[in-house]
């Protein structure tokens, strides 16, 4: 059984949100918050193992939440769930230590599949999302001496999301499945030196400012 909380001040879709969840083998919605303080109040009390976080809300915002609630539960999981396509809030968003970023336009039956995912140490991204992740990688590949290989289908791999192309579209060009896809993103985070795109986004951060 994975545990849910979700925190977004649209109680309507709160609501419906956590009626599919609890309608789903497997899943249980245990808490819904309208706001990152009140949700900082209780979470630690709910333990859920996810966390479905809106980034605009009334009073503290979502990337905040997270980075506050982080500091109070290291181990906790949590995915953005927002309308939001900006860049910087993508890039804020993970480096306050969220672990997947989806847009709320995604059907059903997907965000299980990221929850799910999140559930079990990955870091789902929709597609839009991770088009502009993977590009930040391109551009800070290390110049001069010190040179990151990628092997030729990695590469492929990088450029095709680069370009706009979805991970389907990806996976159907380079005739591979999404998991071998999933499996090819993991290697350039471990050829990069980091553990997450959590990391990975935090190193571009920390390069842009240079």
């Amino acid at each position: 059984m994975i545990t849910v909380s979700i925190v977004d001040d649209e109680k309507e879709l709160c609501q419906s949100i956590a009626t599919f969840v609890n309608g789903a083998p497997g899943f249980r919605c245990v808490s819904m918050y309208h706001s990152g303080e009140t949700a900082l109040k209780h979470l630690p009390t709910d333990h859920p193992d996810v966390v479905l976080m809106d980034i605009h809300m009334t009073g503290m915002n979502g990337i905040e939440c997270v980075k506050r609630l982080k500091t109070m539960m290291p181990q906790i999981q949590i995915m953005m769930l927002t309308v939001y396509e900006d860049t910087d809030q993508i890039f804020q968003a993970l480096s306050a230590g969220a672990s997947g970023y989806m847009l709320k336009r995604l059907t059903p039956k997907k965000l299980l599949e990221a929850i799910t995912d999140v559930h079990e140490g990955g870091s789902p991204m929709s597609s839009p999302i991770a088009r502009k992740v993977v590009a930040s990688f391109l551009k800070t590949r290390p110049r001069g001496g010190e040179q990151t290989h990628f092997t030729s289908r990695e590469q492929s791999v990088l450029d095709c999301l680069a370009n706009g192309l979805t991970y389907k579209q990806t996976a159907d060009k380079l005739t591979i499945s999404i998991p071998t896809i999933r499996s090819y993103l993991r290697r350039i985070y471990e050829k990069l030196h980091v553990q997450s795109r959590t990391e990975a986004v935090a190193k571009y951060m920390q390069h842009q400012e240079n």
